[in-house]
């Protein structure tokens, strides 16, 4: 008990009893979509996932997995296995990404967090270069974010900045990168009114330089570093409005594919190539599209193409853009400190509890889970076990990963009898989905279906309950698709294969023969999300969940 009268113990639910054996078994990039060739889960024979969609309506739903549903900024935003575990674990949706940006900048705790402090350190006798897309888009970044950074970090000592800018035309209009570049320059003009040696080193074109995600062309990395840190490119300016609208005139160029280009002085020298000693920082808040970039500028080994120097420098990004590769290792906002999450209450009520995955979602069920936080609560009462992931091949390879092994250490777990919470994350539609190969993709949604049933089985046999979900989708749609929803085609008539998170919402099933008479999904709750899942869990256990947590997605019918 706290000494503001907080207490752990939660109270009990009124008609759900205490004392079942409960699995949780979260699907990794499982959404749910139309039915179509490219719907992996679909073509994949997955009969215990379709006997759960199909068996009772009232224990089977749809949750929002996307978008404000997990705390980011707009619908516009997939949903990613850090936050969507963030949001199963916490009970509560909490500030992701821009949002988290925002409230950083205005508080001025940025200034104050080890990310700024390492980069600061170049500040007296390097230089700061900050690289990003520059718009107002707010999908990637935000101008009024650059601007605020650029004040901040002048006023604490910057002396020397430069601006390695990319042009958006996707998330805004195409053309307004003359505007958003003349409002830099008229800022930056104004820091060189007070000393502050600050102008744009580089730029060019978001599709064609830098932003390149899930490794698909690492060329669109090597024109960004060769502009950023060799200061080489295949056009020079002393100005870059002059730049941008220069390059917007060479025919079917746009915003998005302007060629690189860098900034020169009067004797046609780059002003800012990236040296040793020197400070960098991504500013995108978005990760998807700074992760290659950020491997280029962190990785000692690297062999994705020639850097041709490696420079020592200091590197930042804005938020960590990975959470299981701790990429980059250094970044200016944390995540959000989440307090208080389901699985903590639950240990302190006495639930037994075992998780498990493979290396690549570990963290996921245990780290992320619990808001952020690595560890037991308690050693007593908890067991995570992580089984390691194949290594030095790509995922397609061995699409089954390991599914079964995990299955088994559940199963194990669960007729063990000493534990009330099995917890598992199953990747395989997740990773081998992220590598674009349908028909390894198909196979890995079996392995999956597979490892579900070994799990249900083992809960069927102790008399259990079951919680089958997801964090996001993926492997339910493998193609790009036009705005009416065609897949759209490559210049040589091929599909053009989507390897990234989706749109989608999730499902989320209930069941087993310990499920209380009575219990089924409400209607009240349309739009309920993956936070909505942690209140469930504690009803299903036989707890209320506290009043600031996400209302449960059930109720129990007096048959």
């Amino acid at each position: 008990m706290g000494s503001s009268g907080f207490s752990w113990k939660l109270k009990d639910h009124p008609k759900l009893p205490k004392g079942k054996t409960l699995a949780m078994v979260v699907l990794d990039g499982w959404g749910e979509a139309n039915p179509d060739k490219y719907n992996c889960i679909h073509v994949a024979e997955t009969p215990t996932m379709d006997s759960l969609k199909n068996g009772a309506p009232e224990k089977w739903r749809l949750v929002r997995a996307h978008g404000k549903a997990v705390g980011l900024p707009t619908e516009d935003d997939m949903g990613n296995s850090e936050v969507g575990h963030n949001a199963l674990g916490a009970g509560r949706i909490y500030a992701q990404g821009a949002k988290l940006v925002d409230i950083a900048l205005e508080s001025g705790k940025i200034y104050d967090g080890d990310g700024f402090k390492y980069i600061k350190e170049s500040f007296e006798t390097g230089t700061l270069h900050l690289i990003g897309l520059l718009s107002d888009g707010g999908v990637h970044s935000r101008i009024d974010q650059l601007q605020l950074l650029l004040k901040g970090a002048s006023e604490r000592g910057a002396k020397r900045i430069r601006v390695h800018i990319l042009t958006d035309g996707r998330d805004v209009l195409d053309g307004s990168s003359v505007g958003f570049v003349e409002t830099l320059e008229n800022y930056l003009a104004k820091l060189r009114e007070k000393g502050v040696d600050a102008q744009v080193a580089s730029g060019g074109g978001r599709m064609y330089v830098t932003m390149d995600r899930y490794e698909n062309d690492w060329e669109v990395v090597k024109r960004g570093w060769d502009a950023q840190v060799l200061g080489e490119a295949p056009h020079k300016f002393k100005n870059p409005v002059e730049a941008v609208k220069k390059l917007r005139e060479i025919p079917n160029i746009s915003d998005q594919y302007l060629p690189p280009f860098v900034i020169v002085d009067d004797n046609g020298k780059a002003v800012g190539p990236i040296v040793d000693g020197d400070a960098v920082v991504t500013f995108n808040f978005r990760a998807d599209r700074m992760v290659m970039i950020a491997k280029a500028l962190e990785y000692e080994d690297f062999d994705k193409f020639d850097r041709v120097r490696f420079p020592k420098i200091r590197y930042a990004g804005m938020l960590q853009y990975d959470g299981e590769l701790k990429l980059p290792n250094h970044y200016l906002v944390s995540p959000p400190e989440i307090e208080r999450t389901s699985g903590e209450y639950l240990v302190h009520n006495g639930v037994r509890t075992f998780a498990c995955s493979e290396t690549v979602k570990f963290g996921h069920v245990t780290f992320f889970w619990n808001g952020n936080r690595s560890g037991y609560f308690n050693p007593q009462m908890e067991e995570y076990v992580e089984i390691p992931s194949d290594s030095g091949i790509t995922f397609n390879v061995q699409p089954k990963m390991k599914a079964l092994e995990i299955a088994e250490k559940a199963r194990d777990a669960i007729l063990s009898g000493k534990f009330d919470q099995v917890r598992v994350n199953l990747p395989n539609s997740d990773m081998v989905g992220h590598t674009g190969d349908i028909h390894a993709t198909v196979v890995a949604c079996k392995a999956a279906d597979e490892a579900v049933k070994m799990i249900l089985d083992a809960i069927e046999q102790v008399g259990g309950i079951y919680v089958v979900t997801a964090d996001h989708g993926n492997a339910e749609d493998m193609v790009k698709r036009d705005k009416k929803g065609e897949p759209l085609l490559d210049k040589n008539g091929n599909i053009q294969i989507l390897t990234s998170h989706t749109l989608q919402p999730v499902p989320i099933a209930i069941g087993g023969p310990g499920l209380a008479p009575g219990v089924r999904f409400r209607n009240d709750v349309p739009d309920g999300g993956l936070a909505n899942v942690a209140a469930t869990v504690m009803n299903l256990h036989g707890f209320e969940a506290p009043d600031d947590y996400e209302t449960t997605l059930i109720e129990v019918v007096d048959n």
